[in-house]
């Protein structure tokens, strides 16, 4: 997945860049009666992901809110970016919303040589809304090792390391596993799937060895005894799990990463309109039935104010430009 309800990475960044975003685009800069028609809510992935399913879900409560209808879109594509830019090319009047992943806020400029946008200048994010974190796994059946620092010892006495299995190049699963080789020093190869339904079995064949994959990917097989969740990789320890500790419990310093999602609008937007998205979500965010929806699904909802988004986000981007670093791969 947040909460970063309470943002443990919190850091005021940029204040006057994001004033000044806020002031531009004077022909929209009212905003006062927002929203009094319906609303476009663009979903940069395929159906049925969890970006999709999760989204869903918040626009039936920003239904309930305003009274509007909040129409879910689905324009996948280049790593999530051809839906973003759609949000980029609209009216900054507040009635297209993107739901917008770290990848990108963080991540996809280091790895696309030309990108259509600039997330920094073209969008403003009204409030994160939800994290899902990874989770080290191993296969019960293939994997003696019962914790992390176990795990680690073992790995280091292969004499051909281990392998590391992820939905593919440039994803958070594999750039994680990117960033455990470097913070343990453990011998790993990458082997790139289309995604969990098959890295799965090739762990519970003892194909591959390890993964910092997804939660809600593997959380049944977890629960079922075929995996054993050595540590998950958010700030706390995860509500659902709470006998796994996190990767700093487990001995693996600096390794917070979760999969973070927030509402996006062109840079314009009235700030009216922008608080009010805000404000919907911190009391999103402070319910009990909502959250406990979320977290049935492997998230944890998140709120946050404007600044405090663009400032998370500016923290995550130094994290993860590091990580691509090491892990060699190159824009394209």
């Amino acid at each position: 997945m947040t909460t970063r309800s309470r943002i443990t990475r919190r850091t005021l960044l940029r204040g006057a860049a994001a004033g000044a975003a806020f002031s531009a685009a004077p022909a929209f800069a009212q905003g006062g009666n927002w929203p009094d028609h319906n609303v476009r809510m663009i979903v940069p992935y395929p159906a049925g992901g969890s970006t999709d399913v999760l989204f869903r879900i918040l626009a039936e409560k920003l239904k309930e809110k305003f009274g509007q209808s909040f129409v879910v879109e689905n324009r996948p594509g280049a790593s999530g970016n051809i839906g973003i830019d759609q949000v980029v090319k609209s009216p900054p009047d507040g009635y297209t919303i993107g739901c917008a992943t770290v990848g990108h806020f963080a991540i996809n400029q280091f790895l696309i040589a030309t990108m259509p946008f600039d997330a920094e200048k073209d969008l403003i994010a009204p409030a994160l809304t939800y994290e899902l974190p990874n989770v080290a796994v191993v296969s019960a059946k293939h994997c003696p090792a019962t914790s992390l620092p176990e795990f680690i010892a073992w790995a280091k006495a292969r004499p051909n390391g281990i392998s590391i299995g992820s939905p593919g190049p440039g994803t958070t699963p594999h750039l994680s596993g990117v960033l455990f080789e470097a913070r343990t020093g453990v011998n790993a190869v990458h082997v790139p799937f289309k995604g969990a339904a098959q890295t799965i079995p090739a762990m519970l064949s003892g194909d591959v060895t390890f993964a910092v994959d997804n939660l809600a990917s593997y959380i049944s097989q977890i629960e079922s005894g075929n995996m054993r969740a050595l540590a998950v990789t958010s700030a706390q320890r995860w509500p659902t799990m709470p006998n796994v500790p996190t990767m700093t419990e487990a001995g693996v310093k600096d390794f917070v990463v979760t999969s973070w999602s927030a509402y996006v609008v062109r840079t314009g937007t009235p700030r009216t309109v922008v608080d009010r998205l805000s404000a919907a979500q911190k009391e999103f965010a402070a319910d009990q039935a909502l959250q406990k929806r979320f977290l049935a699904a492997g998230a944890r909802l998140l709120s946050s104010t404007p600044e405090e988004a663009r400032a998370f986000a500016a923290k995550e981007r130094v994290m993860w430009q590091e990580v691509v670093k090491i892990s060699g791969l190159k824009p394209q």
